[in-house]
């Protein structure tokens, strides 16, 4: 059984959610249906009535539709969406910007480091930033607000969880099942890892971790063919370059050296043997060019796969949380580079 909440947070966080483009209320879904060719349940349709139970949609269709005409930015909030996952109750925002689009899109998956959340997560403006190409954005909740880091129960839980929502969009007509991405950052990007290796039913076009390493025992993953970035510091002890013991929150966990994960990756996309390395340079806000780091890829890939070996004296972000304003090891994007936007060009050129 999947449901649909609203949360009316209209101004929340210095700007209302209808800037950042999420969907309408039901109300308003259910008076444009009524354009639809009659005897065709649209995709629409379906997922309109997805919003209420069932033998709630008129009253809750006045009412919301009344909402959305007297307070139209808060009506305009993100839907929560909640499903049935192993027979645990899992739910996920969900950000569509072209509702009444018929075509499939690109589904950008971002999995949230602890004390962020899903919410919090979207203060990495990958929204804003992506509004031209319109994908339909996904931010699971964990249980427990991390994501499990060690193989077991949890994390085959969890990777279920991702190849039902999976599952969903594309049954839906929403998602694009060749244009599968996913995001994660500290807890969230060692469980992507671990997705990515068990697999979530579809393709996965790109794989993008920041501040996570990956854990020791997928050493021998093989994962299909797909592009793949890695962004992490060179002088953070919770996620060493050289590998050994890792740390997301309260957990540790054994990890692979950088090059071996990227060496990994570069495997499934076909890379030749030559491996580049060729300095991070961004402009600040002056216009001048500032080295920030080390890019490190290979020749020859069928897919991109780059990894990003980010220097604190560079101005880059403080070692923690990357994208956001707060998480895991509270540090903040400093203004001169841009890890948003380093990841969505990355995604961008991977076909999102």
């Amino acid at each position: 059984m999947m449901s649909f909440d609203f949360s009316a947070r209209a101004g929340a966080q210095g700007r209302s959610d209808e800037n950042l483009g999420e969907a309408p209320a039901f109300g308003v879904l259910q008076a444009r249906m009524g354009h639809e060719r009659p005897g065709k349940r649209s995709r629409l349709a379906r997922f309109a009535a997805r919003f209420v139970v069932p033998g709630a949609q008129g009253v809750a269709g006045l009412l919301l539709f009344a909402a959305a005409s007297l307070f139209p930015g808060q009506a305009a909030a993100a839907p929560r969406l909640t499903l049935q996952s192993g027979g645990i109750s899992r739910s996920a925002v969900v950000v569509e910007h072209e509702r009444l689009k018929l075509r499939r899109r690109p589904l950008v998956i971002v999995l949230h480091p602890k004390a962020a959340g899903p919410r919090g997560h979207r203060h990495s403006r990958f929204e804003e930033i992506a509004e031209s190409s319109k994908p339909v954005f996904l931010y699971p909740e964990a249980l427990g607000a991390e994501w499990p880091v060690a193989a077991g129960p949890d994390a085959d839980r969890d990777v279920k969880f991702l190849r039902d929502l999976v599952d969903h969009f594309v049954g839906e007509g929403v998602a694009d099942p060749r244009k599968i991405y996913l995001i994660g950052e500290s807890s969230g990007g060692v469980f992507a890892f671990r997705a990515v290796c068990s697999g979530v039913g579809r393709p996965i076009a790109a794989l993008a971790t920041l501040g996570a390493a990956m854990p020791a025992d997928l050493a021998s993953c093989a994962p299909p063919p797909l592009a793949f970035i890695a962004i992490d510091h060179v002088g953070d002890p919770r996620t060493p370059i050289q590998g050994g013991v890792a740390r997301t929150g309260d957990l540790a966990f054994n990890a692979l050296p950088a090059d071996a994960t990227l060496s990994i990756f570069a495997r499934s996309a076909s890379c030749g043997a030559k491996r580049e390395e060729r300095p991070l340079t961004e402009r600040d806000s002056r216009g001048a060019p500032r080295v920030h780091g080390a890019i490190l890829s290979y020749s020859g890939c069928k897919m991109a796969v780059e990894l990003v070996q980010l220097e604190r004296s560079g101005g880059g972000p403080a070692p923690g949380h990357m994208l956001g304003r707060s998480g895991e090891g509270g540090g903040a994007p400093a203004p001169e580079f841009g890890v948003s936007h380093k990841v969505w060009e990355f995604l961008k050129r991977s076909g999102a």
